[in-house]
């Protein structure tokens, strides 16, 4: 081969494998965008599966927020319901409490007139256990200057009052006392059926005396009468059974009016 031919030949050599080179740096560069495109692919799947991810929560804490919302009305409006109840009970109670203050203020004076009826009714009632009713009546008008003590508790104790009163027109009882029946207070036994009859018997049991309503005043029994107090006086203290005993009643007052 001429030295031309072979100068040809190895520059077609040459051209071949610069374009092979070529193809392989095209190639290289291909590959290189491949690689670079499927990275960007992957962290663009991730930020997919991340936002995916993100939205999924956002919808299930709007799904939770929503219902949240919705029990969150329906307690609002049980509370309104509620309150709009309570707002008229107040005012039942308000009214109720002006009332009772109307009540009060008409309470107060009846329960003053009814401890001075009391009173009056005792001064003026067979005279047993006078210290001890008489006290009774200083402390229910003590009770009523008192702020601490209600209007319901003061009308309690002033009907408790009555009502120890009243009883005692229905019982029978022996207590042990003073009179002065000759300017010397002496100490004696007294004896009580109901309203009826208030006698008394010394000590010793030799003298014994009775009150006279009618006329207010203590007046001697005959020593008769002292077998029957003395009886009458075990029977109150129960230390004989009930039985008939025969004391000095009084006279029954005239009724008002009629001839004397």
């Amino acid at each position: 081969m001429n030295p031309h031919g072979r100068s040809f030949l190895a520059a077609m050599v040459f051209v071949a494998a610069l374009g092979v080179q070529a193809r392989a740096a095209d190639l290289q560069v291909a590959l290189d965008e491949r690689k670079a495109l499927n990275q960007e692919a992957i962290a663009s799947q991730k930020r997919i599966d991340e936002i995916s991810d993100d939205t999924e929560s956002m919808l299930t804490e709007y799904r939770s927020t929503v219902k949240q919302l919705d029990s969150l009305n329906v307690y609002n409006g049980q509370m309104r319901e509620l309150i709009a109840g309570q707002e008229k009970e107040m005012a039942s109670l308000q009214n109720q409490v002006d009332d009772v203050e109307l009540v009060s203020r008409a309470v107060a004076p009846l329960m003053t007139e009814m401890i001075s009826y009391l009173e009056a009714f005792v001064s003026l009632d067979v005279p047993f256990l006078m210290e001890e009713r008489t006290r009774r009546v200083e402390g229910l008008k003590e009770m009523m200057a008192r702020a601490d003590v209600t209007n319901s508790e003061k009308y309690r104790r002033i009907m408790e009052a009555y009502e120890i009163e009243s009883e005692y027109g229905r019982t029978i009882e022996a207590y042990r006392g003073t009179i002065d029946t000759t300017g010397e207070p002496r100490t004696v036994d007294f004896l009580r059926v109901g309203r009826t009859a208030l006698v008394y018997e010394t000590l010793e049991g030799t003298e014994a005396g009775a009150w006279n309503q009618r006329d207010r005043k203590w007046e001697p029994l005959d020593s008769e009468y002292l077998s029957a107090i003395k009886q009458g006086l075990r029977v109150a203290r129960k230390q004989s059974a009930p039985e008939l005993i025969e004391i000095p009643v009084p006279p029954a007052e005239p009724a008002e009016g009629a001839a004397r």
